[in-house]
Parts: structure tokens; C-alpha cells; sequence
């Protein structure tokens, strides 16, 4: 083969390891030990990241190049002699010095998620200069928030940005942002929730088809992979949004619909002999066996078994602290840990199943491949349940997966995680082959972040550290769209923004406003009060008919990792509260309470 001689642009990330001043040229150090010599010119510029809506800020290169800083500096190799030279064109800077991430001040990810909740809120609402008007709800938005051609309204989209909304409130406790959670959540449950009076429980339709007037209730999936079925993980999400409103406003409506939708799951779902919940129901006969069901019959996978705990059953027993929540999450991640590893055959977990747990490796798209994000899930979510119901078991599947992960998914030399890939190399291979691309998506980007960030809060492992800070850096750097608001969908793998097609996309079947702000919030409780351990401000708004106990534990935290310092009820200080107990005992009232807490992290003990 003929040795590459031509030149090309590209990025990459590192630690500087020398800098030579008289030279104009530096050393880089990657993530996964490879130096390179980069040399700088008259037109090289560096900023300092910024968030979104903040301005530009000029890194003075001079200064920054010093030992131990971590940057990304976009180049062009240039065929030198018997190797490349590669010369800076520009640079993005995490942060000022070697030990300074901008990501980790106390506001970073406040500020972002207002940020976001803000662009989503014009977009689909024209608020403020419109009232919030859910039927004028588009799953469809262009890259700068437009709607085109489309009135498509799917219920889990909608349920996913009244989570973001709900979480922006939490954090921030703008009232526009819990009154548009609010009134989503009643949209989903007059347009989209139908109760079945002959089972007494509750399914959701996939969504509604907007013609003028009228609309027409769509009970099947309307997405390729699901089509003519109603799969589990429609089910799923329709109550993330409501639920984690639950959390803000005590409504018990909304968990009349979740223990209703949770029997949904416990009756047709479920199978009680060989364990874990089916992913797709025929919609005639709720029967998960039928022959209509195609590919998707008697199936099992990611979403029907370990979805229900990130999507809304941690914040379920988060707002009501009941032991048939935290016993169904048991059930969930026993059942991971029990059939998901596959590490005889490959570092990915598997990911789809047969009834009997046998693998589905011929599955439509996924055939036998791995989403790198969903391996990352499972970490996360091991070591939130880990500080609900300690096991050896949780720890050592998730710190498995946190050392597998970053050779095999991730990407050592520019930053950030990759999408899908094949499961197993085949002969001579050394690298795991991209399934379609080597793009980066916001939402496993969001994954590796969480899971890095509570693995080092809980573990205090410095290689934990150095993964969330570098997943961090790469997100802020790359993902945020500074010109038309919110996060880009993919990069390029040297972080660019990729702009094609259903990428191109601001809100989608798979996007809208849900991953972006669940990584602002967790990203704000596990920073600051496992990490820095800065205290924090939540907000709550309690319903007059919500129960008078308040649970206000951000996330599944260590026991005695935090502590309740402070309440104040609509601005005035208030006493009835448990501190270690992080609860507060409300007063009757006749309208909604203004709750404010303060949490305040707790020493580690040695």
C-alpha cells in the first residue's frame, strides 16, 4: 500500500505535556498515551468554553500551554519528510488552568438547562409571546426551532420535554417552566391516556395525527421498528415527564396514572416464568406471543427490562419512598446483572433476547451490535440503585463496564463516544467496526458523562474523574448549538456539527428536550454535592391535594452523602423539616406552596 501523503484537518484531544515558546510548538499528550508534536502559527486562536448565550471568550494561547491542561486543538497534518506535521488552526480550553473545568462551577449546568428549557419553550409555544398551548405541539422541529409540514403530536415526545421542563423548574424555579410541565401532563392525559374500565388500567396511544380541529388517536406504533404494536418502551416514557412533574407538584392524578400504567406492565408484560418484561403486546389481544408481532414476538430487550428505571420509576420512589418501587427496581437490576453480561464473548453487554434469555443476534438493525450509550446506562443506573440496595453485584457490573467501555467505545484520540458498533471483531481486526458511521450523539455523550460522574462521586476513583471530565469537556465543546440554541443531535467525529437529514433535527421521534436537560440536572446533583460538594437550591410547588410529606432527595445519593440545611414555604423560613431524612412536612393550604430547599453535602467519614 501507498504510504498517505496528502494533507488533512482533525482533531485532537489531550493533556500538554512541554511547551517550547521559541519553537512555537507544544506536546500533546491523548487520553490513551499518544504524543504528538503540534506546532502553532500566525493564525492560530483558542476560546475557553462557553455555555450557551455566553459569549466569546479568547483563550490567550501563551499562557494556557502549560503542563497537565487539557484542550482539543482542530489542525492540519501536513506531509513532512517521513511522517506529518501537524499545525493548530484552533483550540477550545475546558477551562483556564490544568485543574480548572468550567463545567464543574456550581451554575454551569443551571445556566444550560434555562438555556434549553427556554429555546424549547419558544420554539414549540412562541412563549412568552404566546400562552403554552400544547396543541400546538410538533414532534418535528428544524434546526433553528421551526415547525414544517407536520402535525404529528407523539406522546412520548411530549412526555420527554415535560421532563426537561420539570427538571428546569427543579433547578431553577421559574414558574413558566412547571406550568408548561403542567399543562402538558394534562394534554397527555386528555389526548393520549386511555383507561381500560374491563382491566382497570391505563395504556397510552402512540400519538395523535392533527388535522385542523380534529385529531385522530393513533393506538399503535407509528415507528418502523415497532410498527402495528404497542412496545413497552412507548409505555415507558409517556410517564417520564408526568412523573418527574409528580415530583414538583405531589399531583395524585398523575400517580393514579402511573400505578395504573405500572399494572399495564405487571399483567401483559411481565413474564413470570422466565423473568424480565416482553417488548412488544399484539394491540388486539395485549398478548406479547402473537404471531402478528413478527420479529418483535416474545422478545425481551434494554428498553421493556431496564428503561423503566431511568425513565420514571427512580423518581417514582423518589417522590413517594414506597417499597413496591424500590422492590420492582431490585427486580430490574437483579435481572440486568443476571442476563445482560455476555463478556465471554465480547465487552459489550447483549442487549436483545429471546423468551428463554437465549441472545436475538439477528434482530432487525441491531443483528448482533452494541449501543455504546446503553452499556453506559447500565453503569449509571448500577450505581444510583447501588445507594438504594447496596450489592457486590451492582458495583462490580458497573465498575466492569466503566473499564471496558473507553477502549471500545469511546474515542481516545479526538474526545467523546461513539454510537453503534459490532459486538465482535472478527479476524485481524483490532478496532470494534461502526455499524453506519463514527458520529457522536448528544444522548451518549449525556451517558457516559452520568456514569463516570456518579462512579466517581460514589467510588472515588481518580480514573472515574478523569473519564467525566474529559465526557464533559467534549459535550460542552462541541454539542451546544451557539447559533440556534439547544444541542446538536451528532458531530463528526472531529466535533463538527453533522447537519443532514432527521440529524439535522432539533426535535424528532428521537429528540426533544429530554436527554439534554435529564444530563443538566443529574449532572448538577452529582457535581455538586458528590464532587466539589457546593450546596444546591431545588424547588418545589406542591398542590394543595398533594401528600403533606415532601421528599426532596434530588437523586438516589449514598445514605448520609447530604443533608436538608434550609426550607422556606413561599419566601418564609420554615422549620418542619427532616434534615437527614430530606423531607419536609407541609402545612394544609388552599393553593400550591412556593417550597425552596437547600441541600448541603455531608463530610466523607473516614
Amino acid at each position: 500500500m501507498q504510504p498517505l501523503r496528502f494533507s488533512f484537518s482533525d482533531l485532537i484531544a489531550g493533556y500538554v505535556t512541554y511547551f517550547d515558546r521559541a519553537k512555537a510548538c507544544f506536546g500533546l499528550q491523548t487520553s490513551h498515551g499518544h504524543d504528538y508534536d503540534v506546532y502553532l502559527t500566525n493564525n492560530t486562536y483558542g476560546q475557553i468554553v462557553r455555555n450557551l448565550g455566553w459569549p466569546w471568550h479568547t483563550a490567550n494561547l501563551g499562557e494556557m500551554l502549560s503542563s497537565g491542561q487539557y484542550l482539543y486543538v482542530y489542525g492540519i497534518y501536513y506531509p513532512q519528510g517521513d511522517d506529518y506535521r501537524f499545525e493548530a488552526k484552533s483550540f477550545v480550553f475546558p477551562g483556564t488552568t490544568p485543574d480548572t473545568y468550567n463545567h464543574e462551577e456550581p451554575d454551569w449546568w443551571i445556566n444550560q438547562i434555562q438555556a434549553i428549557a427556554d429555546h424549547y419553550m419558544h420554539w414549540q409555544f412562541d412563549y412568552p409571546n404566546q400562552p403554552i398551548d400544547y396543541a400546538n405541539y410538533r414532534t418535528i422541529l428544524h434546526l433553528a426551532g421551526g415547525k414544517k409540514g407536520d402535525f404529528l403530536q407523539e406522546t412520548d415526545t411530549i412526555s420527554r420535554l415535560v421532563y426537561g421542563l420539570s427538571s428546569a423548574y427543579l433547578l431553577t424555579g421559574k414558574d413558566y417552566f412547571l406550568d408548561a410541565a403542567e399543562k402538558g401532563t394534562e394534554y397527555l392525559r386528555r389526548h393520549m391516556r386511555f383507561y381500560d374500565a374491563d382491566e382497570d388500567l391505563i395504556y397510552w396511544y402512540h400519538g395523535i395525527q392533527v388535522m385542523g380541529k380534529r385529531e385522530q388517536k393513533l393506538l399503535t406504533s407509528e415507528f418502523g421498528d415497532d410498527h402495528d404494536s404497542i412496545p413497552a418502551y412507548e409505555q415507558i416514557y409517556a410517564l417520564a415527564g408526568p412523573i418527574q412533574t409528580f415530583r414538583a407538584t405531589g399531583d395524585p392524578r398523575i400517580l393514579h396514572d402511573a400505578e395504573k400504567t405500572i399494572e399495564l406492565f405487571d399483567k401483559f408484560y411481565i413474564d413470570r416464568e422466565q423473568g424480565g418484561y416482553f417488548s412488544h403486546l399484539d394491540p388486539i389481544t395485549l398478548d406479547p406471543r402473537a404471531d402478528s408481532l413478527g420479529n418483535n414476538r416474545a422478545r425481551k430487550n434494554w428498553n421493556s427490562v431496564g428503561d423503566h428505571a431511568p425513565a420514571y420509576l427512580i423518581n417514582l420512589w423518589l417522590a413517594t419512598g414506597e417499597q413496591k418501587y424500590a422492590d420492582f427496581l431490585e427486580y430490574t437490576f437483579d435481572t440486568i446483572v443476571r442476563h445482560f453480561p455476555d463478556y465471554e464473548n465480547s465487552p459489550f453487554v447483549q442487549e436483545r433476547f429471546y423468551e428463554d434469555w437465549s441472545h436475538d443476534t439477528t434482530w432487525g438493525w441491531q443483528q448482533n451490535r452494541a449501543v455504546v450509550g446503553h452499556n453506559l446506562k447500565i453503569a449509571w443506573n448500577l450505581m444510583r440503585m447501588h445507594s438504594l440496595k447496596p450489592k457486590e453485584d451492582y458495583v462490580a457490573l458497573a465498575r466492569k463496564i466503566a473499564e471496558l467501555m473507553p477502549s471500545v467505545g469511546s474515542d481516545q484520540q479526538r474526545g467523546g463516544w461513539y454510537d453503534v458498533v459490532e459486538r465482535l471483531l472478527d479476524e485481524g481486526e483490532e478496532i470494534h467496526r461502526f455499524v453506519w458511521h463514527d458520529r457522536k450523539a448528544w444522548w451518549q455523550q449525556e451517558q457516559a458523562i452520568l456514569a463516570y460522574l456518579i462512579l466517581h462521586g460514589v467510588l472515588k476513583d481518580g480514573s472515574y474523574q478523569k473519564h467525566a471530565r474529559e465526557a464533559a469537556s467534549f459535550y460542552n465543546a462541541f454539542q451546544l448549538d451557539h447559533d440556534d440554541g439547544g444541542v446538536y443531535f451528532n458531530v463528526l467525529a472531529n466535533g463538527l456539527p453533522y447537519l443532514m437529514g432527521n440529524e439535522r433535527l432539533k426535535g424528532s421521534h428521537s429528540m426533544s428536550g429530554y436527554h439534554s436537560m435529564e444530563l443538566c440536572y443529574l449532572a448538577a446533583v452529582y457535581t455538586n454535592l458528590l464532587i466539589t460538594k457546593q450546596p444546591m437550591d431545588l424547588h418545589f410547588r406542591p398542590r394543595p391535594d398533594a401528600n403533606r410529606v415532601l421528599r426532596v432527595q434530588p437523586d438516589i445519593l449514598p445514605p448520609g452523602s447530604v443533608r436538608l440545611e434550609s426550607v422556606t414555604i413561599d419566601g418564609q423560613a420554615y422549620q418542619n423539616f427532616d434534615a437527614e431524612g430530606l423531607s419536609v412536612t407541609l402545612p394544609e393550604s388552599d393553593t400550591p406552596l412556593r417550597v425552596k430547599v437547600r441541600l448541603v453535602p455531608m463530610p466523607v467519614m473516614g
